[in-house]
């Protein structure tokens, strides 16, 4: 748990000089996670009422953190470069306010973003770990924004941003940051272990392809999916050919780093929901995790250490992926042809309707190796008793992606710097879910699924024209199909785990 520092020299000279402010913060409150006081990793290891450690992880996400828990960055310091990244950003309206909205510090708990359990219901149902609407957006790592749309001789730009920001008046607010709605976490657990098994697949491609005599070529295929090739140029040298996975520049001193798939965030930059809480927590809340910043070092200099302990981290990830996952209602004979028509234009390309895992118990590890799911893993989870279908050994997951980045065209691309993905590429949406949350697409551009199926381009520039060259009955039917696709608990024809009901584990 989280310690404050204290310095106790000059005891008595500081007692006079502060004595009131010393009192007032004596009547503070104190952190507000309290719940998982001395909880330990090892303690999360073997505790075997899974159901426990989900309220805790519960309790970790629907927590509204403070200064005593380490809300915030600590003081800012001018000298300090660079000043936008977490740890060290300033703050609307002076130091005293913890918060600066435009840049992350901009929420106290994970759901006050993930909140909105279906956008289709008249009022919207509300929840815990849901969407977020457009008011809930992040405003990602920007150093300039043209509120004004201006044309200012006087603003000096910075060398190396991605674009350089022209500043011509052209209906345009324009930002080098990114602007992305929160998505909900419904059925992560069934998404982390295809990337799981897609990965260790992967590397196990790269493996045999480095031990292949030189001219073989080597397919990238897993679950279907197909990432490209690695050609065999000499024994343990191979060149890499990739589509959908990896970074913008191959590793070549490290290849095993190019093939690990990473569907979360809506980039696609994460490799598990693990992964994403650890940079979601600095950058929502400056709250730095010990397994980030090590163990009592204040990493942000708010006076705060520990402040997301290896326990607390682990809770919330077991929560993170045993919500049930979304569901589809039963569909009518409208809903039927929809189906055949988001299938016959090619929407099935990348939104697969369905992957399946080869094992239904998903392991969770501390510390995470990206390259080897197997590495250091404490604990598994039966993915069949979250609420997922077996099939064979494994599960079904119906989530409507392939889990690969594709390049979707100019409309959509950011103005963002980025070393691991391109601005106009995106990790496919999964689908699942989508009659409930609106607004669509990474920044919630389109208020209806219509728009956003307009707004493809790129890779998906042939569906959008199919789709648009559609009758308009032959449109409403594709788009009904679609909205038989629903988030867990909403539709009364699906078969949904209620939040009541009982979540099974099992533990291997």
């Amino acid at each position: 748990m989280r310690h404050l520092f204290g310095i106790l020299a000059a005891a008595v000279l500081v007692a006079v000089l502060v004595a009131p402010a010393a009192l007032a913060q004596a009547a503070d409150d104190g952190p507000a996670l309290t719940a998982v006081d001395g909880l330990t990793f090892n303690d999360v290891v073997n505790e075997n009422n899974l159901h426990k450690l989900r309220e805790l992880g519960q309790t970790v996400f629907t927590t509204p953190f403070n200064t005593r828990d380490g809300l915030g960055d600590g003081p800012y310091d001018a000298g300090e470069f660079p000043n936008f990244l977490p740890g060290n950003r300033p703050t609307l309206q002076g130091p005293e306010n913890q918060f600066l909205r435009v840049n992350g510090l901009d929420a106290q708990s994970c759901n006050e973003c993930h909140v909105i359990v279906s956008h289709a219901t008249s009022p919207p149902t509300l929840g815990i770990a849901g969407v977020g609407g457009v008011v809930n957006q992040a405003i990602i790592l920007p150093t300039l924004i043209d509120v004004a749309d201006s044309q200012d001789d006087r603003v000096t730009y910075v060398a190396g941003h991605v674009p350089d920001l022209p500043l011509n008046p052209d209906g345009v607010a324009d930002f080098n940051g990114r602007f992305a709605n929160p998505p909900f976490l419904f059925g992560g657990g069934g998404v982390e272990m295809l990337a799981k098994e897609m990965t260790a697949e992967l590397q196990g491609l790269l493996q045999d392809a480095l031990a292949a005599t030189p001219g073989t070529v080597t397919p990238l295929v897993t679950k279907g999916v197909d990432f490209g090739y690695i050609t065999t140029i000499a024994l343990g040298e191979v060149e890499f050919s990739l589509e959908g996975v990896g970074p913008i520049e191959i590793d070549e001193d490290n290849p095993e780093n190019n093939l690990i798939v990473t569907p979360f965030g809506r980039k696609g930059e994460n490799f598990t929901m693990r992964d994403f809480d650890r940079g979601a927590m600095q950058f929502h809340f400056g709250m730095q995790p010990v397994e980030v910043v090590g163990f009592n070092n204040d990493g942000d200099g708010d006076g705060v250490v520990n402040e997301v302990t290896e326990a607390e981290m682990s809770v919330l990830h077991i929560f993170d992926v045993t919500n049930p996952p979304p569901v589809q209602a039963h569909r009518d004979a409208a809903e039927e042809h929809g189906s055949m028509l988001f299938n016959s234009i090619g929407c099935t390309d990348c939104h697969r309707p369905v992957l399946y895992t080869e094992s239904r118990f998903l392991p969770l590890a501390h510390p995470e190796v990206p390259t080897d799911p197997s590495a250091n893993v404490y604990k598994h989870i039966d993915l069949k008793k979250v609420g997922f279908k077996n099939h064979g050994s494994g599960v079904a997951v119906p989530l409507f992606s392939d889990l690969k980045h594709h390049d979707m065209g100019p409309r959509l691309a950011e103005t963002f710097h980025n070393p691991v993905v391109r601005n106009e590429e995106f990790v496919t949406a999964r689908l699942w879910g989508i009659a409930d949350t609106a607004p669509y697409l990474h920044d919630g551009r389109a208020p209806t699924l219509w728009k956003a199926i307009e707004f493809h381009g790129g890779e998906a520039a042939t569906q959008r024209a199919s789709f648009l060259a559609l009758s308009v009955a032959d449109q409403k039917d594709l788009i009904a199909f679609l909205k038989t696709l629903r988030t867990p608990g909403i539709h009364p024809k699906a078969g949904v785990i209620e939040s009541g009901d009982e979540i099974a584990w099992e533990q291997q």
